[in-house]
């Protein structure tokens, strides 16, 4: 894989996670402090994310993967859900939780068109892809540190930072390499676009427990992300979204440097 496409898709990985990680940390926090929101709401908010990405993949089945390039779509995505983050800031508890909604069914699904267009480009995925991804956790990790720094994660400043970056990413996409769709020309069925060609997989033991484990953490770490950066903050914690990234550094770039440099 050439230098600069190497450098492209890092740079698509670091502010694809760097949006997503500027606002989703902390929208509990600036819920309860600007829209004076119950708790129900906010776990409700972040139930979006969850419905969003059940819903995303038969919108990229239907129509990313048969009609248009990956990255083309991205971008669009990006640029409208850069439109709609700048105006969850604008407004209230009532509609907070549409807005969000329907920002992540345009989010959700650039986080497989990012996975798409990276792997198009690679000659040997599974030594290259984990490289270029962890520049994903560095974006995530990079938020977190920002948005404590500035001082913002009780305001609206988060979700206008995400925005901002979110038009780089929508303008950038369109300068990555050309990956078009997959399924083009091909004739659209039921099975295909529900994916059932791939409940092949649970057929493989690995893969079968990875995928139930995967489903039991995600249950904690929805109320992890809902409310603890609210509790840190209630309890006085200074710089919480900050810290709550050492976490992340541990879990991700350590775990995911010794992976492959013992295991691939």
């Amino acid at each position: 894989m050439k230098t600069k496409i190497s450098v492209l898709l890092s740079s698509m990985m670091f502010l694809q996670y760097y949006i997503w990680g500027a606002w989703y940390v902390t929208m509990g926090t600036y819920m309860g402090e600007v829209l004076k929101s119950s708790g129900m709401n906010i776990g409700a908010a972040y139930s979006a994310g969850a419905i969003a990405t059940i819903i995303s993949p038969f919108f990229v089945g239907m129509i990313a993967d048969r009609f248009f390039a990956a990255q083309k779509i991205m971008g669009v995505l990006h640029l409208l859900g850069a439109a709609l983050l700048y105006y969850a800031t604008q407004v209230n508890n009532d509609s907070f939780y549409w807005v969000i909604l329907v920002y992540s069914l345009l989010y959700m699904p650039t986080i497989a068109l990012s996975n798409s267009v990276a792997f198009a480009q690679m000659t040997d995925a599974g030594k290259q892809f984990p490289w270029i991804r962890v520049f994903g956790t560095l974006g995530w990790i990079a938020a977190g540190l920002i948005i404590s720094q500035l001082g913002i994660e009780k305001t609206a400043g988060t979700f206008q930072v995400a925005a901002s970056v979110s038009i780089v990413l929508g303008l950038l996409s369109f300068a990555l390499p050309n990956t078009p769709p997959k399924g083009q020309g091909e004739k659209a069925n039921a099975l295909a676009i529900l994916g059932t060609d791939a409940f092949v997989l649970f057929k493989t033991r690995s893969f079968f427990i990875f995928f139930i484990s995967a489903i039991l953490i995600c249950i904690p770490l929805s109320f992890y992300y809902g409310f603890a950066n609210p509790f840190l903050n209630e309890i006085g914690l200074q710089n919480a979204a900050g810290k709550m990234t050492l976490g992340q550094v541990y879990l991700d770039v350590v775990c995911r440097y010794y992976f492959t440099r013992h295991l691939l």
